[in-house]
């Protein structure tokens, strides 16, 4: 009998073959008969998925390795890459839609869980909560904490560059904390804005009105180092910068000459360029900087919902159906695709 052939990239195990995301439930792969899911690793020197060994793959779910147009196997069989996440900057989206490879994502999985972790730098930002944590393990006598002094932030400005899935997501948690809110994102959608309170501005505006300005935004062409040096100028001394979108939308040499020089108030970094850091990285030396390993998001609520979402992603091509979340819609429109659509609800529907 024919099966629905799913791969998961390698780094879905660990080194013992153990599951490194236990929390990604792979119950309803295990209880379809007409699936068939098995593990295929990356070149380990340049971490690409290798197109020879997805021969015969009908889906592929992807963590955070690569997927150039030479890891398209040369069968034609492959359907749909299924993102562990919102990034997509890992997979060549132009080729795979010029061969019928549907690219998905999982906004539903990573919206709630991002914007809480921008949620949680906004805070222990405002509160200096490292630099206390710090005061209290040196012992020094509490009466020398008046230096510490944090922000309030009622009237304070929240400002987003991007007001999609994540960024609306954000404005959402903070409205009980009674802060202005702006944003800038040119395909922003104004009934939302209208909604959440949010005006909607220039791109320099966020940058010169923000108190806390969070990066919301996908990383392409179009924004490697958004966030430069010039930029990073128009900022208030006593503001902060908060990234949790892709480290290569910072200029990360001018974010720590703008933190060295007091230029700005902090940062809260979930990503880098590169990642990991190096060891010589300057930000590792920097105490107005909050770091996180691209993790602060990572529940089991939010590791369990983008495996959710990923599957039902593939499940959806499996019926013959377009699925949710795709990152070039035209691939919908590809004959190549839809042919393999109409095989699978020959197949399995």
């Amino acid at each position: 009998m024919t099966k629905f052939r799913v791969a998961l990239s390698g780094h879905f195990q660990d080194g013992e073959g153990k599951p490194a995301l236990p929390d990604f439930d792979l119950q309803p792969l295990d209880a379809d008969p007409d699936i068939e899911y098995f593990f295929v690793d990356a070149d380990p020197t340049t971490n690409t998925m290798i197109g020879t060994s997805l021969e015969g793959v009908d889906a592929l779910i992807l963590l955070d390795e690569l997927f150039s147009k030479d890891s398209i196997p040369s069968d034609g069989r492959l359907s749909v890459i299924a993102r562990y996440g919102v990034g997509f900057d890992s997979v060549d989206v132009t080729a795979c839609t010029a061969n019928g490879i549907a690219v998905g994502i999982t906004p539903d999985g990573v919206r709630r869980p991002v914007a809480v972790a921008v949620l949680t730098f906004i805070l222990a930002l405002a509160g200096r909560l490292l630099e206390k944590d710090a005061l209290v393990r040196s012992h020094h006598d509490f009466s020398i904490r008046g230096p510490y002094m944090g922000q309030g932030l009622v009237g304070k400005t929240l400002a987003s560059v991007g007001l999609g899935n994540i960024g609306a997501e954000v404005f959402r948690l903070c409205r009980p904390l009674d802060m202005n809110f702006i944003a800038h994102d040119p395909w922003a959608d104004p009934t939302i804005a209208e909604e959440l309170g949010i005006e909607l501005v220039a791109l320099d505006t966020v940058f010169e009105q923000g108190d806390f300005v969070t990066l919301n935004t996908p990383y392409s062409e179009e924004t490697h180092h958004l966030v430069n040096g010039q930029r990073l100028a128009l900022m208030k001394p006593t503001a902060y910068l908060i990234n949790t979108s892709r480290g290569g939308v910072v200029d990360q040499p001018a974010l720590v000459e703008s933190l060295k020089r007091g230029a700005i108030a902090g940062a809260g970094l979930d990503v880098f360029d590169p990642e990991p850091p190096q060891k010589d990285e300057p930000l590792l030396e920097l105490d107005n900087v909050i770091l996180a390993p691209h993790a602060l998001c990572f529940t089991e609520q939010c590791i369990a919902g983008i495996g959710a979402n990923d599957i039902r992603i593939i499940l959806s091509v499996k019926q013959g159906e377009i699925p949710a979340g795709l990152v070039d819609p035209a691939v919908a429109e590809s004959l190549i695709f839809r042919d393999k659509l109409e095989i699978y609800r020959d197949l399995f529907s």
